[in-house]
């Protein structure tokens, strides 16, 4: 494994857990807002060794709760099943983010039982998937395939859409309320600009606007709210 970061202690990453999130390195998309630009490649920094790893999350059993693994992409990772269900041996749930554009890989995880969540990231509707990844001639079967497995329900699973200024707009909710209509549990996360997004100048909606998308798509998804958002 690729192992660009650790933050060893979070409760907002893994719900209703205590837990440490893991960063790999490389990811498959160039999604112009991303605030982990520094992954995307493949010489992003590797900061940590496995063996620094396990030796931390052995120290810290009976504190954590759970291991979350995001990126870059995980899926991307030739080891990633092996690394996770060492994790899973000392203990640990194991959350997986994705962007859910290799659905066998995520497929199996889910069958063998080594992963307890998921949350996939939904780049916006489908029409505008390209614009909102940053890449050209996307397979969107793959994506598709990946958020109908979810939705058949072998696991605990989220789909969330990090909303941006000059990307998305009504379109992209109405879209995605048909897509994904029934019980998923849905979250529109407001953009936040820093030093580490890949593409500068982007701007967040206000939370009238995020709330104006949450209403077109509540009525599909019931279980849809906004994350992140100052009340």
């Amino acid at each position: 494994m690729k192992l660009c970061g650790l933050q060893k202690t979070t409760l907002l990453d893994y719900p209703g857990h205590v837990a440490a999130t893991i960063f790999s390195g490389g990811c498959n998309f160039r999604c112009p807002y991303c605030h982990n630009s520094g992954l995307i490649y493949g010489n992003a920094q590797v900061l940590y060794t496995e063996a620094e790893l396990f030796d931390f999350l052995k120290k810290r059993k009976g504190i954590l709760e759970g291991v979350c693994i995001t990126g870059g992409e995980p899926t991307l990772q030739t080891d990633l099943e092996p690394f996770i269900k060492k994790i899973k041996s000392l203990g640990y749930l194991i959350k997986l983010d994705t962007n859910g554009y290799q659905p066998e890989i995520l497929k199996r995880l889910v069958s063998e039982g080594v992963i307890h969540y998921v949350a996939m990231d939904i780049k916006a509707g489908r029409n505008n998937y390209e614009n909102a990844c940053g890449i050209t001639n996307i397979n969107m079967k793959a994506v598709e395939e990946s958020a109908r497995f979810l939705m058949e329900g072998h696991v605990l699973w989220e789909f969330r859409t990090t909303v941006v200024k000059g990307i998305h707009t009504e379109e992209d909710f109405s879209d995605i309320a048909l897509w994904l209509q029934g019980p998923s549990s849905y979250f529109l996360q407001s953009y936040v600009d820093s030093d580490e997004v890949l593409c500068g100048g982007l701007q967040a909606f206000s939370k009238h606007e995020l709330e104006h998308f949450l209403r077109i798509v509540q009525p599909s998804i019931p279980n849809v709210s906004l994350r992140g958002i100052d009340t």
